[in-house]
């Protein structure tokens, strides 16, 4: 039960992973304003972070899960001494950015990760790439929060951005995989809206780690990233939303299926499949992402 325990850990929090960090960094908050659906009007929000560390990095992620660490410190205190597991998919909220991406300093050299499921553990997968933003700095400019900003445009990704970035913040980074302009982005969005990012706030962290209360309490340490051509990671990375069980299938067999688990409602057969769906309504929620594909970029110039 001690191995099934840590299977439905692993597939409830599948989006992340731990590694131990002992730094400091500047936080960043972004709201994030996005279309997911390419054929509705409908929009949503989530606040993103980027931090920028002292150790010549910057990480971007959702911040979603971080900010629930003190709520899962106490559900998760509470079934460690009651001895049963409980489905914090009811009390945790789900994120809607699974990937975390990477800039190394001072070359900006970026990664972009995200999580697969691997067997009965969590791999990490990414690629790397060298990005030569083309910025064209206007000189209009306005106040943005309490930031004096500056206006500048890119293409990227099969779109056009419009940025705002602020000299009064003396980071050549922003949100996403954005970076290059002589200040801090405080605002960047693609000249459709379909995704905008604007800044909220920041703070400084003493005692910085990038990972949430529950990723660090897993130890999913899973080793390092596997580092794929950027096609690879997207044939990879569409086959396991395609069926994010694969892996884990075979190894699963009917007497293990139909076992019960203390604490929660149903059989591992039952969780199994809610876990499934929860997986393919997350990835199937966005038909909209931030970089068309060229293929896609192809079908919009016809």
């Amino acid at each position: 039960m001690k191995k099934l325990f840590s299977v439905f850990f692993i597939a409830l929090f599948a989006f992340t992973w731990a590694q131990d960090s002992k730094e400091s960094a500047n936080r960043f908050f972004y709201e994030l304003t996005f279309k997911p659906k390419k054929d509705s009007t409908k929009m949503d929000k989530v606040i993103t972070i980027l931090d920028i560390t002292d150790k010549n990095r910057s990480v971007y992620q959702d911040y979603t899960v971080i900010a629930q660490d003190s709520i899962m410190k106490i559900e998760i205190e509470a079934m460690q001494k009651a001895g049963v597991m409980k489905d914090l998919s009811k009390t945790i909220k789900t994120p809607k950015i699974s990937a975390r991406i990477y800039k190394s300093y001072p070359g900006m050299k970026v990664q972009y990760v995200d999580k697969i499921a691997n067997g009965f553990t969590p791999s990490n997968i990414g690629y790397s790439e060298d990005i030569k933003f083309n910025w064209n700095i206007l000189n209009d400019k306005q106040k943005i929060g309490e930031y004096n900003a500056q206006k500048a445009t890119t293409e990227f990704g099969g779109r056009k951005w419009i940025a705002w970035f602020s000299t009064d913040l003396p980071f050549q980074d922003g949100p996403y995989k954005f970076f290059g302009l002589p200040g801090l982005i405080v605002k960047i969005e693609d000249d459709q809206k379909n995704y905008s990012w604007v800044l909220q706030g920041n703070k400084k962290i003493k005692d910085y780690t990038e990972y949430s209360y529950i990723e660090n309490l897993m130890q999913a340490k899973g080793g390092k990233v596997n580092e794929l051509t950027r096609e690879k990671f997207e044939k990879t990375f569409s086959d396991f939303k395609k069926d994010p069980f694969a892996s884990i299938r075979p190894m699963m067999t009917q007497e293990m299926l139909s076992k019960t688990v203390p604490g929660m409602d149903g059989t591992v057969g039952d969780m199994v499949k809610k876990q499934e769906k929860q997986y393919k309504d997350f990835y199937n929620a966005n038909d909209n992402p931030i970089e068309i594909s060229p293929v896609q970029q192809d079908k919009k110039k016809k």
